[in-house]
């Protein structure tokens, strides 16, 4: 058990290390993380590590895809589900069935069932990989927004087909009508799940005394426990997640009523999910040596050959999907053209952002031993071997040359979108003005017994920040303790009305979500320079 435990410790402050390192050297820490696990792996007594597909499922899986669908805008996905469902399904189900005939075609022994089961393990892309490489470049809105709208549904559809693929080889039995009804039953299933969960999570947060301490244990238990509460019944937990975490994230606002609660909630989820990235990167480069032992009679050359083929499959087909994607809808449809052309740079960088990682490693690790016959499950080692050359070429080779590409090609906003400042001082125009209002309507008595809330209403109308040492010098006066207490009072009912008040914006989609959620911080840090930390 110490030794165990000891070995933890020691990985993870090696990924701490090299993290500062790909820092350092400037190179997205999810492909040196690869690359380092992979050159530590061949170091000789390095411990091999052989993972359980079912720890990364249930352990990596939920809280990822919960914290990606916290963070995605609910109005770019909906304002670009046309392109994002084309992508998250169409092109999952096309990269599973050109897979399919291919390594049918080129692998001796692979039937079309196994070449099915391949597709479905390769076909999806890692959003955190692809988020990671393209932070701190200069990307359009839309491109952002498309990546992750995608990342959020294509792991479901691609797990989907993975499982009756796998079913087909268990059985020996396939029917696509039988299957199509399925996959329509346990996706749509998920998503309910999902929401009937967040349901019972929304209540709790809102109508339960909790405190920002047990808020944040909150969040971290609703991905698991609505992961499994789909699978219990066969359902799709990866929807079941997705769903559950956009009705969460919308209505955040409702549910997490203090600053305190959300600075609280965003450092621990930030801590959290950064080490699980970080850690399960590092983890799929010091899995190769068990990886290459368990090939068995295929040779080593044999293996990378088939998986540089497959590599190049997917890339081809994710570019040659895209363009049409992109481009035939507004050819067909008057209301599509009304927004700007996407042109080639748009779908050339989507299209080269399509790098693999721990989904489908942690898919392809699940795959059976034995059949149900208690015989040897098919080629199994040889699939996994495949599965881990896709992920290494299409991380490694495509995301270190994503930036020079997007450096090249000198894309920019290609949607009419207002620069950050202006955004953020529209929104801050709107909240002071609401104050202002608020303490004509409210607070008319106190604008002539207090000096302070008559202070703040001139400090609002000339659109001022309040400062940290105003606020210092104010508690240093106790014979105002009064009328300090009362103007917090004051502050803290404006900044529950401002709260609203972004809701709305929101609504109205006058401002991106970014720059809603910095005003929300923003709040979030004023009104703990008010209340401390005396919730938690």
């Amino acid at each position: 058990m110490h030794e165990h435990l000891l070995l933890i410790l020691a990985l993870l402050l090696v990924v701490m290390l090299l993290v500062m390192l790909a820092q350092r050297i400037k190179i997205a820490y999810p492909i040196f993380l690869v690359l380092a696990g992979l050159g530590i792996s061949f170091i000789p007594g390095v411990p091999v590590l052989k993972l359980d597909p079912e720890i990364i499922f249930l352990i990596f899986l939920p809280p990822l895809l919960y914290e990606a669908a916290w963070y995605t805008s609910w109005n770019d996905f909906w304002k670009w589900k046309r392109t994002i469902s084309l992508m998250a399904f169409g092109l999952v189900f096309l990269t599973s069935i050109v897979v399919a005939f291919a390594a049918q075609s080129l692998i001796p022994g692979f039937t079309l069932a196994l070449g099915f089961l391949l597709g479905g393990i390769v076909s999806p892309p890692d959003a955190v990989a692809a988020t990671t490489v393209l932070k701190g470049l200069k990307v359009p809105k839309r491109t952002i927004a498309m990546l992750e709208g995608e990342s959020l549904i294509n792991d479901a559809s691609s797990l989907i087909v993975f499982r009756f693929a796998l079913a087909a080889v268990m059985t020996g039995v396939f029917s696509m009508q039988e299957a199509t009804g399925q996959f329509f039953l346990v996706a749509g299933m998920g998503i309910v799940v999902g929401i009937v969960g967040a349901h019972i999570f929304y209540a709790i947060h809102r109508f339960l005394p909790t405190t920002p301490a047990i808020d944040a244990a909150l969040t971290v238990m609703t991905p698991y426990i609505l992961f499994l509460g789909a699978e219990h019944f066969h359902f799709s937990g990866v929807m079941a997640v997705v769903s559950g975490g956009l009705f969460m994230s919308f209505r955040s606002h409702e549910i997490f009523k203090t600053g305190t609660t959300r600075i609280n909630m965003t450092g621990v989820w930030n801590t959290l999910i950064f080490v699980m990235n970080a850690l399960v990167f590092v983890l799929i480069g010091l899995e190769l040596p068990d990886i290459i032992n368990g090939l068995g009679e295929t040779s080593l050359m044999e293996g990378i050959k088939y998986g540089l083929i497959i590599s190049l499959i997917v890339i081809l087909v994710r570019l040659l999907w895209i363009y049409p994607v992109a481009h035939i809808p507004r050819w067909l449809s008057k209301k599509v053209r009304q927004d700007p052309s996407p042109g080639w740079k748009n779908p050339l960088i989507i299209g080269w952002a399509g790098m693999r990682g721990v989904v489908s490693l942690a898919t392809a690790l699940s795959i059976p031993v034995m059949m149900n016959d208690q015989a040897e499950f098919p080629l199994r080692n040889l699939i996994i071997f495949i599965t881990f050359v896709v992920i290494f070429v299409t991380l490694v080779f495509q995301g270190l040359t994503l930036p020079l590409i997007i450096k090249l090609t000198k894309i920019g906003e290609i949607d009419p979108i207002l620069p950050s400042h202006e955004q953020q001082a529209g929104i801050q125009i709107r909240l002071d003005q609401l104050a202002v209002d608020r303490l004509n309507e409210k607070y008319e008595k106190n604008l002539t017994g207090n000096s302070l809330v008559e202070n703040l209403k001139d400090s609002l109308q000339n659109d001022i920040q309040l400062h940290q040492s105003h606020l210092s010098s104010l508690e240093t006066c106790s014979n105002r303790q009064n009328d300090l207490q009362e103007y917090h009072q004051v502050m803290l009912d404006i900044f529950a009305l401002q709260r609203k008040e972004l809701f709305r914006l929101k609504r109205e989609k006058l401002f991106s979500d970014d720059e809603i959620r910095k005003a929300e911080s923003q709040l979030d840090l004023n009104e703990l320079k008010i209340t401390g930390n005396k919730h938690l």
